[in-house]
């Protein structure tokens, strides 16, 4: 019994305030009457109720429910969360099942049974208390979502191109169609799934961003699936998978090119029954949520068979979007370059910084093999390290990368002695050969993908 909970009641005889009064005290906490319905607005602002007693009518000769059904609505205008059970002695049954379609959630007849009230006020209290807490919750998932977002997260779409991307995201956004988004490292893959997420019906549950090609083998299933305690070694609490933890919301599924395809097949089978089985448990779980995948790999690469099944990439590209990369759209270079020189200036707490023309010509004619991300690295280093209010070419140490040096040989002494350097070198050369693809060059040089970037940025790669 919620012997805490606050009840109000509303009706006109005082023999029935007084009644409900003495039998309600016994079981609940504080609890309120009211004679005059025009009172009601004023009380729902002094005082926390978790369910409202309504008569249906008021005043001498009153039999229609009108009255009932007037306040009804005042009252779930107020707050719509809130709980009302009518009582009638008058109304027919129609008007009962109107008050029902109106938002009430259940009647007591006069006169009543004293069990019977306490059971449906017991029962109303639970359901305010769940209404509650689930707004709360939608509430704090909302915020998540927006902190969860990554800083600078304006999609700068002034070019042609980028006009035509964002077109497909409004066109597909309201849908539930599954996306898969192409586009070389650092084209901003997670911006416009985020985006479409944003503008889609989903938009007040659950973003949630998994980079599966970072996930090792062993650990595949219980982390997209969920584990049951003592499913393994470690395993010592029931854990929620990715798929249930998005449940209702939107799962972004990054890297999707690099997963194995064993480990494919269990994705498709998942995807295909919209079931997900925990490590440990024999009991499949229904899971709603919507799949936007993500790839670095180009096209024909993610249609060989050898690589890619081809009925998991059905199952991803209902709609497939594709995310030019800078250098095919040049004109997004200068509104992106000031955008971030705003963001960061902010941040370091510097003067408004400005290009001088050269550094303007400098951004917009560099190839940008890192794309939007190695952009923002560029002028992230130039604020932090650049006294001036001006920022010219040199500030932005665009080197060209397209141009690696010749590799010395076997025998031979390096020029370059420099640890940093040659670090920096070698690591450029591992992401040329694999056509900056990330996983691969980590693992050529024997990193993880996350040192790989802290190692990127560090040398503004």
């Amino acid at each position: 019994m919620a012997t805490t909970a606050n009840i109000l009641i509303v009706d006109d005889d005082e023999d029935i305030l007084t009644a409900a009064r003495l039998l309600l005290r016994r079981n609940f906490g504080e609890i309120v009457t009211c004679r005059r319905p025009e009172e009601v607005p004023d009380l729902l602002e002094q005082h926390d109720f978790d369910a409202v007693m309504l008569d249906m009518n008021f005043g001498p000769g009153e039999s229609s429910g009108k009255q009932g059904l007037e306040w009804l609505g005042r009252i779930l205008d107020i707050d719509p969360q809130m709980v009302v059970v009518m009582i009638t002695a008058h109304g027919s049954v129609d008007t009962v099942v109107e008050a029902m379609k109106r938002g009430a959630t259940d009647f007591v007849a006069k006169p009543w049974q004293n069990e019977k009230v306490v059971a449906t006020l017991s029962a109303a209290v639970k359901l305010h208390r769940s209404r509650v807490e689930t707004e709360s919750l939608r509430g704090a998932t909302r915020v998540l979502v927006e902190a969860a977002a990554p800083d600078g997260n304006t999609i700068i779409s002034g070019s042609a191109e980028m006009q035509e991307v964002l077109s497909m995201v409004a066109r597909t956004a309201p849908t539930d169609a599954n996306v898969l988004i192409l586009g070389e490292n650092g084209t901003g893959k997670e911006l416009i799934a985020r985006e479409l997420h944003r503008q889609s019906l989903r938009q007040d549950n659950v973003f949630l961003a998994v980079d599966v090609g970072s996930i090792s083998e062993s650990l595949f299933e219980s982390e997209l699936f969920g584990h049951k305690k003592g499913a393994f070694t470690g395993a010592n609490d029931d854990r929620l998978g990715r798929f249930q933890a998005a449940n209702g919301g939107t799962l972004f599924l990054d890297e999707i090119g690099n997963l194995p395809l064993h480990m494919q097949a269990k994705l498709l089978s998942a995807l295909e029954q919209r079931k997900v089985t925990p490590v440990g448990s024999d009991k499949s779980q229904e899971v709603d949520v919507r799949i936007i995948a993500a790839t670095n790999v180009a096209p024909d690469i993610l249609r060989d068979e050898d690589r890619f099944r081809p009925d998991l990439l059905f199952r991803l590209n209902t709609v497939e979007i594709t995310l030019p990369p800078l250098r095919e759209r040049r004109d997004d270079i200068l509104p992106i370059a000031h955008h971030y020189v705003d963001i960061y200036s902010r941040k370091y707490g510097q003067s408004a910084k400005a290009f001088s023309p050269a550094a303007e010509q400098a951004l917009v004619i560099y190839d940008w093999p890192g794309n939007v991300r190695a952009l923002r690295h560029a002028i992230e280093r130039a604020i932090i390290l650049t006294g001036d209010d001006v920022l010219e070419p040199g500030d932005l140490q665009l080197l060209d990368l397209t141009q690696a040096p010749n590799p010395p040989a076997a025998a031979s002494i390096p020029t370059v002695l420099n640890l940093d350097q040659m670090e920096k070198e070698t690591i450029h050369a591992a992401l040329k050969k694999h056509g900056f693809n990330i996983s691969h060059a980590a693992k050529e040089l024997g990193l993880t993908r996350a040192s790989l970037y802290r190692r990127m940025e560090k040398h503004g790669l």
